[in-house]
């Protein structure tokens, strides 16, 4: 465990933005988890549990203790025919748990390749892409209790998975850090290509039968033609949730909006694609100073060199403005704002 104060941010966020921490924990190894309750007691303010800080906006100085998880590990947990359980410590880079997977053939995270982030901050934020969520094969996560260091397994249905979304960024949200995250994985995985421009890809390539690889090598062909990279562009992927509607407004918006995409969810509701408003709003590839919208994906809010965190919120609020102006619907962020002045 490291341990350091009054600690320079701008490492801790894909969108390279300034500030300072009171305090910062580093957690390397699993048996430090226990420390943390002792250790958080003798410090001031709040804390916040951190990765890779790939879905944060710090709109200023954090007056708290940051938590970085950076444990790392694969244990392969259960072996049978058909499937695998994969036990993965919370601080694994999960592109590089993408690119085991894909080695040794194991089907389900496959769509979900190139999202930044890690194993645990994938299972707090359920992400998903291309029809896709992690829910779909998580099977356990199991957390530390902040407070008094005690282990504690949440199966998958405690976890409360909802849409980018689980127990743990909400009613548990600041009580419990995770630790690891097990993942039931085919192996005889069968591919998702119906979802957006995936079977487009494949069928200009001369791909009949896909494998996981190939749906893979597909999607970051598709990510890398649309979003920045976050070493030169500073960014959190996404910033903003695909919003769902009833399927009665999304009839009135289609009598306005004709060419509206919507894709209907399995309760009836319908999820619409939030990037398309903003692009008809006239958002995509706007730029004020060094904030701005990708020209490229107006789901993403950018920083381009010198930007502050309090410049990209606020040309947020303007898009969700705009938004529910233009079609009655309210975006809602999907990264995480840290800083009352934002707020």
């Amino acid at each position: 465990m490291k341990f350091f104060t009054d600690y320079n941010i701008s490492g801790f966020n894909t969108f390279h933005l300034e500030g300072k921490a009171s305090c910062v924990i580093v957690v390397e190894r699993e048996d430090e988890f226990g420390l943390l309750p002792g250790k958080l007691n003798e410090l001031p303010g709040p804390h916040m549990v951190i990765g890779s800080g790939s879905n944060l906006l710090f709109c200023g100085d954090f007056s708290g203790t940051l938590i970085k998880i950076e444990t790392k590990g694969i244990i392969v947990k259960e072996l049978s025919y058909e499937s695998v359980v994969l036990s993965v410590a919370a601080g694994e880079d999960w592109e590089d748990l993408i690119d085991y997977c894909l080695k040794n053939n194991y089907g389900g995270l496959e769509n979900l390749t190139l999202i930044p982030g890690q194993a645990g901050s994938a299972a707090v934020q359920n992400i998903g892409a291309y029809g896709v969520e992690v829910s779909d094969v998580i099977e356990r996560v199991e957390v530390v209790d902040i407070y008094t260091g005690e282990i504690i397994l949440f199966s998958a249905l405690e976890c409360d998975f909802g849409y980018r979304s689980s127990v743990f960024k909400t009613t548990h949200s600041g009580k419990f850090i995770i630790r690891r995250v097990d993942f039931r994985l085919s192996l005889n995985p069968q591919v998702y290509t119906t979802y957006g421009a995936i079977s487009g890809k494949l069928k200009e390539k001369g791909i009949s039968d896909p494998g996981i690889v190939d749906v893979a090598e597909i999607i970051r062909e598709i990510r890398r033609s649309k979003l920045p990279d976050t070493e030169e562009v500073g960014c959190a992927g996404s910033f903003f949730k695909n919003p769902v509607v009833s399927p009665r407004k999304y009839e009135a918006l289609k009598e306005l909006f004709p060419e509206m995409p919507g894709y209907i969810l399995e309760n009836g509701e319908v999820k619409l694609a939030a990037g398309w408003m903003i692009e008809k709003a006239g958002w995509k590839g706007f730029r004020r100073g060094d904030a701005g919208v990708y020209p490229l994906q107006a789901l993403v809010l950018v920083n381009y060199g010198n930007a502050s965190g309090k410049e990209i919120f606020t040309l947020s609020e303007e898009i969700r403005d705009d938004v529910m102006e233009k079609f009655g619907v309210r975006l809602e962020r999907e990264v995480q704002v840290i800083g009352l002045e934002c707020r």
